[in-house]
Parts: structure tokens; sequence; C-alpha cells
């Protein structure tokens, strides 16, 4: 089952980066790609912000390194293409289980559509503990 939505408002979304690719990509003014772009073909994103620590713990916790919630503003994405789909691989890892439909992003996220960076507390272990700032939903 998926949704295309091309041009459409979704409100904000969500997408976790690692900090130092972010901050390189800002520093540059280069367009922002997630590693695993490529293989993926789009920017895995979440509309329910409370989802990503357990994405966040699902693929990442073996990635070291400081991370950040993008909290997007789909409006002023130039990429208007947003497509609703089940669960997908990041990269070479298998996805959560579940019906849930997810936002992925066809584009670059543009830095003027993020409105907010917000730092993702980790455990020495990897382990993703918590996203401060992040609206309740």
């Amino acid at each position: 089952m998926t949704s295309t939505d091309v041009g459409i408002d979704h409100g904000t979304l969500y997408h976790l980066v690692q900090q130092d690719i972010w901050q390189q990509c800002k520093d540059s003014a280069h367009a922002y790609f997630p590693p695993t772009y490529e293989a993926d073909g789009f920017i895995h994103l979440t509309k329910e912000a409370q989802l990503l620590l357990g994405v966040a713990n699902h693929f990442y916790t073996q990635v070291p390194g400081t991370f950040l919630v993008l909290a997007i503003d789909s409006a002023k994405l130039s990429s208007k293409q947003v497509v609703f789909e089940a669960a997908a691989p990041v990269g070479d890892q298998r996805p959560l289980e579940g019906q849930q439909l997810f936002p992925h992003l066809f584009g670059t996220i543009d830095f003027a559509a993020v409105c907010a960076e917000l730092p993702v507390e980790r455990a020495a272990d990897g382990t993703f503990l918590a996203i401060p700032g992040l609206p309740a939903q």
C-alpha cells in the first residue's frame, strides 16, 4: 500500500541524521543525502517523532557518533515528492515490522526546510535514550 503525494503539505516530518554528515553539508552548502540514499533511493522520514528512538535502536546502535533529529517543514521542501510506503530496509538492514506507512522523500532535505535540530542522547553502549526538546504528540 502506497500513497504518492506530490506537492502536498504533510506538516512536520522528522529525520534521524549523523551530526557530522549534516554539519559537513551545511558548512559546504552541498545537498544532504544520507549514506544509504544510493542504495535506498530515498530519504527515510517519519511523521511520528516518538518512533525515532525505536528506529535508531533498530538500525544505528553500532554506528558511532552524535545523532540529531531534524524537524522538517514539508511545505518548504523543494522536492515535493513524498511517498507514504510500508517500512523499508535501511541500506542492507531489515525494516521494523508493522503495517504503518512511512514518508519517503525522493530528493534532498533543503536546509531552509529544517525548523529544528534536536540532539539525541545515547548511552555508552550506543543505545539511543532520549530526544530532548521533541514536541509531545
